[in-house]
């Protein structure tokens, strides 16, 4: 499950390093990002063509498709402070989109659809079911006190959790665990740094309580 910005790509690229490149979704004639990092239709109709060597499965999808794909995975993701994550976001957009490269950190989260797609993405990633998915990760769903609990009982059935700011920790679980060899450091997507207002962060924080509880609850799985 790769969550916006927690180093994802990066772990992508580092499997490359164990799983020759056709058996890695996406791969080699599956098509271009975004389609095929959010698009469950398109990975639903990769998968049906191509399944026999696929072995692993990566994108910005949520938990309930391994469901859609006959179960039985392996199932890992990488967490990340729910600040951090969100204003690593907003700069990755501000570099990448050249119409708002002038804009202030504040008025790119203004946008109502940027902000419908980075508040609490982990707790939706986690919680969503197949019944109420109706377009991936976009999916709109409300913030409930049940959602949150789903997410965390979802957390915890996940072989292994990474968390962004001890990223090789996380790689090193993989190698000693499954026997993979993930290759040196990589680094991509990495944002420039740039200061963040108080203001924003706490704004950030009142609309990402959900993380922010997700996010506890797995900080205290950690030190289990």
């Amino acid at each position: 499950m790769h969550m916006q910005k927690t180093a994802g790509t990066a772990l992508w690229r580092r499997l490359g390093s164990q799983f020759a490149p056709g058996e890695l979704y996406p791969g080699p004639g599956d098509g271009s990002p975004p389609t095929t990092t959010v698009s469950v239709p398109h990975l639903l109709a990769v998968w049906r063509q191509r399944s026999p060597e696929i072995r692993v499965v990566t994108g910005h999808f949520p938990f309930c498709v391994g469901g859609l794909l006959g179960g039985g995975f392996t199932t890992f993701t990488v967490l990340r402070d729910p600040v951090e994550r969100t204003l690593s976001f907003l700069r990755h957009h501000r570099e990448v989109t050249p119409d708002d490269a002038h804009r202030s950190l504040e008025e790119i989260y203004d946008d109502p659809v940027r902000r419908e797609l980075v508040c609490n993405h982990m707790v939706k990633m986690l919680s969503l079911d197949v019944h109420e998915m109706t377009d991936g990760a976009l999916t709109p769903v409300a913030f409930t006190d049940a959602r949150v609990r789903a997410a965390q009982g979802r957390l915890e059935e996940l072989d292994v959790v990474g968390f962004q700011d001890d990223f090789e920790a996380f790689c090193t679980e993989l190698t000693h665990r499954y026997g993979w060899d993930l290759g040196p450091p990589v680094f991509m997507n990495r944002t420039s740094p740039a200061p963040a207002s108080s203001s924003l962060r706490r704004r950030i924080e009142r609309d990402n309580q959900a993380d922010l509880e997700l996010f506890a609850h797995a900080l205290s799985l950690r030190h289990i």
